[in-house]
């Protein structure tokens, strides 16, 4: 039996999404996958009725849920957000949503319509339960796909500090029974939800919900499998089995590098650990004012299971930063664009045929007749896990520190007479 790795990077937007580059396009997605080094693209938005008609124009049928463009594979996939009361408060949370032809898409689509206002967002607010929307989904096809996306942000995920929820059986209800896996997002990665008992029977995905298709954003975080054929089927049975035979692990960043690890307040330069964060009841040592609480805070206080516990079966993952950013780092050069850092980058991929390639498999000595030293050992340093981060907090990115320690940005600890 013949197996084939494919790399897949299900959540990301389109052009029609708030927030995003212009510049989405299929033809710029399918370009920023090879580079990248994936073989499957989620097509996100496929809510979006101008987005769904350049998915049907562009888009060739490869059968059984797969469709091409320029040989980078899609899958159908979508992602809407949901706002609803629970005991008078305001729940604000994303789902994704997985489908396995256009025709599937657009009976979700008129199914939901009712909810809110398709052609406003390509990712869509829906006024109505988690648990009413999955069941109008889930009503159309069973073989669809939802969970909740990055799933502990605090804005917008299931488990979110402003407003989620402490488990999943409060968010869906009876709906809980089609609800097989969860994101990680970000700033969470297996281990951490691993902590978890209640998440044990779930999978857990990891994808990079990309707003631009720029080397640094595209596959940041994906899903790995082993496949005996690429088909919708395939990758969701591989899924729902937590079968690591066929799903072998995913690729996440460092945690400490989203941008919402840390609690914190961005505006007053204050990130803490929960530890810290507690000291200050949850409030900012500078203003006064509550903190954006972050994933590790949150994963704290739902856990029932000591750090660096890990399940039996649990799908095993490995830890990157985008090479773009590796380098940009080394050199101390701003994150969001450099010509050095891209020449440098662009080196790399053509030598090494594609970004991933070079971050988890190139050895030492090869990246060094390619690149500097110092940036060759920040790849391998990364590869590794032996690179310090500067938690990131409140919207804010973490940073690597490949050379010396982390700033400390949080403020001593004041005496609460002082608030």
């Amino acid at each position: 039996m013949i197996l084939i790795q494919i790399i897949a990077d299900f959540q990301l937007h389109s052009k029609y999404s708030r927030a995003t580059s212009k510049n989405l396009s299929v033809e710029v997605l399918s370009s920023g996958a090879k580079r990248k080094g994936l073989q499957i693209l989620g097509t996100g938005d496929f809510t979006h009725p101008i987005w769904l008609k350049e998915l049907k124009a562009k888009l060739k049928e490869e059968g059984e849920g797969i469709f091409s463009y320029d040989n980078t594979h899609f899958m159908l996939t979508g992602e809407v957000s949901t706002i609803f009361q629970v005991e008078g408060l305001t729940k604000k949370i994303h789902h994704m949503i997985h489908a396995p032809s256009f025709e599937v898409v657009e009976q979700i689509n008129e199914k939901i319509q009712k909810f809110g206002d398709l052609k406003s967002d390509g990712r869509p607010i829906l006024m109505a339960t988690a648990a009413e929307v999955v069941e109008e989904i889930m009503s159309v096809d069973k073989n669809i796909f939802v969970y909740p996306a990055h799933a502990w942000t605090p804005w917008f995920g299931v488990f979110g500090s402003k407003s989620g929820f402490d488990s999943l059986k409060e968010c869906y209800g009876n709906q809980l029974k089609n609800i097989h896996a969860v994101e990680t997002g970000l700033s969470s990665d297996p281990g951490m939800n691993w902590r978890l008992s209640a998440l044990d029977d779930f999978a857990f995905l990891s994808s990079s919900d990309a707003h631009s298709a720029n080397p640094w954003r595209l596959g940041r975080e994906a899903n790995v499998f082993d496949l005996e054929k690429i088909s919708f089927k395939e990758i969701h049975d591989a899924i729902l089995k937590k079968n690591s035979k066929r799903f072998l692990f995913t690729i996440e960043t460092n945690p400490n590098y989203g941008k919402y690890h840390y609690d914190g307040h961005r505006n007053c330069n204050v990130s803490l650990s929960p530890k810290d964060s507690k000291k200050y009841n949850g409030f900012c040592p500078v203003c006064k004012r509550r903190l954006t609480i972050g994933v590790l805070n949150r994963i704290e206080r739902l856990a029932d299971r000591e750090e660096g516990f890990v399940p039996k079966n649990a799908i095993p993952f490995k830890t990157l930063l985008p090479l773009y950013e590796i380098i940009s780092f080394v050199l101390g050069v701003n994150v969001l664009y450099s010509k050095k850092v891209l020449e440098i980058h662009d080196k790399l991929i053509d030598r090494f045929e594609n970004e991933l390639n070079a971050l988890m498999n190139v050895n030492e000595e090869d990246l060094k007749k390619v690149v500097e030293p110092k940036i060759a050992d920040a790849i391998i340093k990364v590869r590794d896990g032996n690179v310090k981060y500067e938690p990131g907090y409140d919207g804010v990115y973490g940073k690597p520190i490949f050379n010396g320690n982390p700033e400390k940005r949080f403020i001593s600890q004041k005496s609460l007479s002082e608030f």
